[in-house]
């Protein structure tokens, strides 16, 4: 890999799962958030912490495809903001989790397996390095929007920690 796709990467993972800069990874944001706080809608027409997780993982996924990998189709619907399944139990909080973890680390493996000298290439309307970034900052925003709503449901439910 060359410098900047090594730096791509690099952030890709600390936004995701490292030490980010900003603050709380995406899973950090995540971390002891149960089936019931991330069924808690913070308002109407509010997305829950559920939506959240299962929309960055389709964008993860649309990214790898838009970098060029055959990915198929995503395994939930409707397309951008996928809907949590009927039954909100923690096994199915888990299995989503653990979707989000893998199109994260299928975007990584692909992002790696890039050529380094081609980031400046469109893949679609934007370019390769554009398209890694911006993945990058979309966690960012989900981990903060993600903090903020446990910060609400903390305070809703008068305690301070809704954390395991």
């Amino acid at each position: 890999m060359n410098g900047e796709l090594e730096r791509l990467v690099d952030q890709l993972e600390r936004v995701f799962a490292g030490r980010a800069w900003h603050g709380p990874s995406l899973l950090g944001a995540l971390w002891g958030v149960d089936a019931a706080a991330a069924s808690w809608r913070p308002g109407p027409d509010r997305h829950d912490i559920w939506e959240i997780v299962l929309h960055a993982a389709f964008w993860k996924h649309m990214v790898r495809r838009r970098l060029g990998e055959e990915a198929g189709q995503f395994p939930r619907l409707p397309r951008d903001w996928p809907r949590p399944p009927e039954r909100r139990t923690e096994a199915a909080w888990r299995e989503d989790l653990a979707l989000l973890r893998a199109e994260h680390a299928a975007l990584i493996a692909a992002a790696r397996a890039l050529d380094g000298a081609r980031l400046d290439e469109r893949a679609g309307r934007w370019t390769r390095a554009q398209l890694l970034f911006g993945i990058a900052a979309h966690d960012a925003y989900h981990a903060g929007q993600i903090r903020l709503i446990v910060k609400m449901l903390e305070g809703a439910r008068g305690r301070r920690r809704v954390r395991a």
